[in-house]
């Protein structure tokens, strides 16, 4: 299992088409056999970061995503959108009793 955190910040006036084109992005990759969850957060005190939390059966599948054709439509699509560039961090899942199965 694999999970990725997304930091964006996004222009205060681009918030609004920023939320719609991931939410659209959000929901094919969630079609996609190794993708388990997909989430968008967005900060309540500043509207303008949000959070992607990226959940991926393996690493092979988190390539997989960014070979669809939606990704780079997103990717293309979001980045004059930014404030400055997106950042990531890859999380490895240490499981509760019963809280997923390996």
């Amino acid at each position: 299992m694999l999970i990725v955190h997304v930091q964006v910040h996004v222009k205060p006036d681009c918030v609004e088409a920023f939320t719609r084109a991931t939410r659209l992005n959000a929901r094919w990759s969630l079609l996609e056999l190794g993708v388990l969850h997909f989430d968008v957060l967005q900060q309540q005190d500043d509207p303008t970061r949000f959070v992607l939390v990226e959940i991926y059966r393996d690493a092979e599948a988190a390539a997989a995503h960014k070979a669809t054709d939606h990704y780079p439509v997103w990717r293309d699509a979001v980045a004059p959108m930014m404030a400055e560039p997106r950042t990531s961090v890859k999380f490895n899942a240490v499981p509760a009793d019963g809280w997923f199965d390996e």
